[in-house]
């Protein structure tokens, strides 16, 4: 989240990917950054996927990562 709010902050737009698992933490953590950033969930858990599940994931969220960084602020 630190390295999106820098990032954003140099008008380098940018999308926070979180596992599901992790959305209150992003939240949590984008208020105290004062930055609410745009926040994709993925299914948790993300390390013990094969390569052609993490594909079937990214290709899922692709539309949602898109919308987020072309999206109005």
């Amino acid at each position: 989240m630190h390295d999106i709010a820098d990032l954003e902050a140099r008008g380098v737009v940018g999308v926070f990917l979180a596992s599901e698992a992790f959305a209150e933490a992003a939240r949590v953590q984008g208020e105290s950054l004062g930055f609410p950033a745009p926040v994709v969930l993925v299914p948790h858990p993300v390390q013990d996927r094969t390569d052609e599940e993490l594909r079937a994931v990214a290709e899922a969220v692709a539309p949602a990562v898109v919308a987020a960084v072309t999206g109005p602020a």
